[in-house]
């Protein structure tokens, strides 16, 4: 009866793949997360005095360092419903805790360097120690329980970097929260390797690609959604000048344009590309690492947003007049769309074993054009990026015309 109480909770082979309504509640969490954090880091780079110089980076590093505990939350949690029915009662509970508690470390988020370390490392171990205990209970002598111990194992070596990290403070916590975040996805990329149990070889991607597929897109959906609600916040509390209105209509558009490149083609046959792979397991994961690439480029222009929004036409120093773009702003106005396209590069390559010659043009464009932005203002360093986004999305447009949708041909 414990074995087929155990062998219930498994997702079967003709499961549906669609994303349940329990996953896309756990998923609206983690707008209010990216929210939070583009925040904090467009706070810190809006400081008189320190944007002009690289005084503000620093900080916002520190934050976006954030985001990597936050992420692999998801992560785990979404190969926990790709291996496990989450249509069942105890999986459910799992996944509502998990929410719970990626809610509290949200709320650390702003403290989380200063007195609030404790506030967001602590709920980050117990969700990754706590879920993990709880399914070596409910899969004992099953399979799957080897894969657990491992992740058992290394989430709990980490976590005492994580809560050691929180209890120290300034360079330290930096250095032992960066050692932290570091261990915990060099062990995925390892396999989870521990003495005597090797390596894990029950990778959910194997196993239910087409689901994960989904979910990771959903995610990317969630990011753009976010970026949506930041440029609408941003103008929202502006003065609805000109100026703000254009950096507005750019920031729209550029939305726009990364969802039409994502979507292009490869975007449309990720499940596909894992079906007909060799190694779908590898390939698996090597387009999770994709997609974190192109969400983090997401958020990272988001935060352009709200900088040119606020401050379409800001001056060198401060001074009201028409000025440069600050040096910081670069890495966001021009860098987030230029990492977004790297890894939309990279994502293409994982479907169709190529990358496209305009996403390479257009990456060495935005990064060459950064000496000659920073002598415009922030409204038209924005246009400078939307304008080679819409370079891209055109070049794709005009190359699939009249042409069927084009097979996966993975990398072997």
């Amino acid at each position: 009866m414990m074995a087929a109480g155990r062998s219930d909770l498994l997702r079967k082979r003709g499961s549906p793949q669609q994303a349940t309504f329990l996953e896309l509640f756990f998923d609206l969490a983690f707008v209010f997360v990216i929210q939070r954090i583009a925040l904090r880091v467009t706070e810190h780079l809006a400081r008189p005095g320190l944007a002009e110089s690289w005084l503000a980076l620093p900080d916002a590093g520190r934050t976006l360092l954030l985001l990597l505990p936050l992420t692999w939350v998801w992560t785990m949690t979404t190969w926990t419903t790709a291996r496990l029915d989450p249509r069942r009662l105890p999986v459910q509970v799992i996944v509502i805790m998990t929410m719970f508690g990626v809610l509290i470390m949200s709320a650390g988020l702003t403290t989380a360097f200063r007195g609030g370390g404790p506030a967001f490392a602590v709920p980050y171990v117990v969700i990754q120690v706590g879920r993990v205990v709880v399914l070596k209970v409910m899969l004992r002598g099953h399979d799957l329980e080897d894969t657990v111990t491992r992740d058992l194992v290394w989430f709990t070596l980490t976590g005492i970097l994580w809560i050691a990290g929180a209890f120290t403070h300034d360079g330290t916590r930096v250095v032992l929260w960066v050692a932290a975040a570091a261990g915990d996805y060099l062990a995925a990329r390892l396999g989870w390797p521990v003495p005597k149990l090797g390596r894990a070889r029950a990778i959910p991607w194997a196993a239910a690609g087409e689901h994960l597929a989904d979910r990771y897109q959903q995610f990317l959906l969630i990011a753009l959604g976010e970026s949506v609600l930041a440029l609408a916040a941003a103008y929202t509390m502006g003065l609805y000048d000109v100026e703000s209105t254009a950096a507005f209509v750019i920031g729209f558009a550029t939305t726009v344009l990364l969802w039409r490149i994502y979507f292009y083609r490869a975007g449309q046959i990720l499940a596909d590309a894992i079906a007909a792979s060799k190694d779908p397991a590898r390939l698996g994961r090597v387009a999770a690492f994709t997609h974190w690439i192109m969400i983090l480029g997401i958020i990272i222009t988001a935060i352009g947003y709200e900088l040119t929004i606020s401050h379409p036409l800001e001056a060198a120093r401060g001074q009201l007049a028409v000025g440069h773009t600050k040096l910081a702003w670069l890495i966001f106005i021009l860098g987030g769309p230029a990492l977004y396209v790297a890894g939309r590069a990279h994502f293409e390559y994982v479907v169709f074993a190529r990358v496209s010659r305009p996403r390479i043009i257009g990456v060495i464009i935005l990064v060459l054009a950064a000496p000659l932005v920073h002598l415009l203002p922030p409204v038209l360093a924005s246009l400078t990026a939307a304008l080679v986004l819409a370079g891209i999305a055109i070049t794709d447009a005009a190359r699939a015309r009249g042409k069927p949708l084009e097979a996966p041909s993975p990398p072997e």
